[in-house]
């Protein structure tokens, strides 16, 4: 059977209101992480084998223009009323004819297999799902060409969905693994370390330090950097703090 083709929506709040309960690295670094975490994800699925289109949904000027940059398609939120409009309006835009689905924007070990093997275990002419490391919620939603995706995030969104007649598919790790808080980064294993964490980590004030006792905090505007901008991540990153952050996880640093 031919592989299907798939349109892909990526929802990103304005990041003024992201990822809040990652504020004790600082105001600054908990939105230069939200646009790293959207940045790592679009990137993934650009390279995911059997994704063609990529829609991002945003109000936020400083994640539309870097999302733009990166590769994908960037709508507003012209419903702006709440993830699931969003999401169906983002839908909207995608080719006819393709399979389409939707992915968590806060996914930074998200790798392009992982997309492709949750896609393709979406059954014809049905709905498949995948929930986050919680077991409560939902990372991606998809469904086939011709049938309606009907997104229902919230609360509790893995029964819903269930409930709904979506089916739930296998997840690699980093399909499931959001991170919304400071310990949400003991479990995520990335390696390579996140292209979007070590974009940030690069740009604004941060210089390289080839000293064991370096480590990566990321600091400054997000400054993403198209295919790496030729940097080498095999040096250690040191970042000077605007406000007296959080140490990274040793998971996060370079090395």
């Amino acid at each position: 059977m031919p592989a299907v083709s798939w349109g892909l929506v990526v929802p990103v709040k304005r990041l003024a209101l992201a990822k809040t309960r990652l504020s004790s690295y600082g105001d600054e670094t908990r939105q230069a992480l939200a646009l790293a975490f959207a940045l790592d994800v679009v990137a993934a699925a650009l390279a995911a084998s059997n994704v063609v289109e990529v829609v991002v949904v945003s109000d936020d000027v400083t994640a539309r223009a870097a999302l733009a940059g990166a590769g994908a398609r960037v709508v507003a939120d012209a419903p702006d009323a709440g993830l699931n409009p969003a999401l169906e309006h983002g839908v909207a835009q995608l080719a006819r004819g393709l399979g389409v689905a939707t992915v968590s924007a806060d996914l930074p070990a998200l790798r392009p297999e992982d997309l492709d093997a949750a896609l393709a275990a979406v059954p014809a002419g049905g709905r498949g799902f995948v929930v986050d490391i919680s077991g409560t919620g939902t990372t991606l939603l998809a469904a086939t060409a011709g049938t309606a995706l009907a997104p229902a995030y919230g609360p509790g969104s893995r029964d819903v969905h269930l409930r709904s007649g979506a089916v739930e598919l296998p997840g690699a790790p980093g399909l499931r693994l959001d991170v919304d808080t400071p310990e949400d980064f003991a479990v995520v294993d990335v390696t390579p370390v996140s292209v979007g964490l070590l974009t940030v980590s690069a740009g604004g004030n941060c210089r390289r330090d080839s000293s064991a006792a370096g480590s990566v905090h990321p600091s400054g505007p997000a400054c993403p950097v198209p295919g790496g901008g030729g940097c080498s991540w095999s040096r250690r990153w040191r970042c000077p703090p605007s406000s007296t952050p959080r140490r990274l996880p040793a998971r996060l640093r370079v090395g």
